[in-house]
């Protein structure tokens, strides 16, 4: 579209505005488009854990064979699965069936550690080594004294006799004397092949450290943490989620407050950087690392606080899988998958939902 507006070329400003606009032109014939849209009885019902969106939070996704799997932060009232990170299975990407928890009870190590919490947040799913690695984490609101965990498994399929989970414990820890919060895992290779994990929320931002191939954890007790993104206080920004295009790696992330139901504040923002551990900028230039970033998504009718996103890739397709608080149904945290499309100069905007009843 840019170039059909020459003179917004020459202009970095006016083509940040240009993008803005476009970008909040699709988001509107989204919600137009939505509003039209028959519901289905699942989607207007009452809240129900086994419902194929309902309950659904920070989730993240991955594919084995012909199911794609979803997990997500942990039933906050311990009613499904103890609080346990959630599993979800689809073939479709459209109809979701909840398949139980990885743990059945939170792991002894992490309330020796924190105390009794009642759930397990923010998993992140990749495959490396011959094993599924999952990243968790463990805390409580408005506290740093967070640990994120690992656990690996031979195959996805529940049905598989291979199929099980092993806790391999802790792999980052924050406490109060830290500036930071090791929460939010999330998993991503550099162009060598070499894994980083980057993590974080408020305190002073989105960090990342090297982690090992073969073990999945630091690459040392001591590991050297690089600053990837932060705001001024109180520092709202969390979640985040990193891949790599053209040259480029996208740093996805989530500013403001969740976890408030319609109230929610969440919003999706994303910079990029030709280097792993940045500096991270937006379209104006300006640094992650002083509050930059462009807006991915925001608020769409009934969709509030759209965050707590991953992105995964599938061939030369990228989706943005996250979570939205429905106001059709008191707030309720559902599943949402958007494509996601790229403009001409490589920035990335939010592309149609995955819907149930589309082919």
């Amino acid at each position: 579209m840019e170039k059909n507006v020459p003179n917004a070329l020459s202009d970095p400003k006016k083509r940040s505005k240009l993008r803005t606009a476009v970008t909040g032109l699709i988001s509107g014939m989204l919600v137009i488009v939505g509003a039209f849209l028959p519901l289905t009885k699942t989607e207007a019902a009452p809240a129900d854990p086994s419902a194929d969106y309902d309950f659904v939070h920070d989730p993240a996704m991955i594919k084995e064979g012909d199911q794609y799997y979803v997990f997500s932060t942990g039933d906050p009232d311990g009613a499904v699965g103890n609080g346990n990170i959630q599993i979800r299975t689809s073939t479709d990407m459209r109809n979701w069936e909840y398949i139980g928890t990885v743990f059945d009870q939170i792991p002894s190590w992490i309330t020796d550690e924190l105390g009794s919490i009642p759930n397990l947040w923010a998993p992140d799913i990749h495959y490396m080594n011959g094993r599924y690695h999952l990243y968790y984490s463990g805390s409580t609101f408005g506290s740093n004294h967070s640990v994120i965990g690992l656990a690996t498994n031979r195959t996805l399929d529940p049905s598989s006799p291979e199929y099980r989970w092993e806790d391999q414990g802790i792999v980052f820890r924050s406490t109060q004397e830290d500036n930071y919060n090791a929460i939010d895992p999330n998993l991503v290779m550099d162009d060598s092949g070499q894994p980083w994990l980057a993590f974080g929320s408020f305190w002073s931002g989105i960090k990342m450290i090297e982690l090992d191939s073969e073990t999945g954890k630091p690459t040392s007790p001591t590991p050297s943490i690089h600053s990837i993104a932060q705001r001024e206080p109180p520092g709202a920004i969390e979640a985040p989620s990193i891949i790599q295009r053209d040259g480029y790696y996208y740093h996805f992330v989530s500013f403001d407050s969740c976890c408030q139901g319609t109230d929610s504040t969440y919003r999706t923002m994303v910079g990029r950087s030709k280097n792993i551990t940045g500096p991270y900028v937006d379209p104006d230039g300006t640094s992650m690392l002083n509050g930059g970033g462009m807006q991915f998504l925001g608020n769409e009718g009934y969709m509030i606080g759209q965050g707590g996103g991953s992105v995964y890739r599938e061939g030369d397709q990228y989706y943005f899988v996250h979570h939205y608080y429905d106001a059709r149904d008191n707030g309720n945290p559902k599943l949402q998958i958007r494509r996601i499309d790229w403009m001409e100069d490589g920035w990335p905007y939010a592309g149609p939902a995955i819907r149930r009843g589309q082919p």
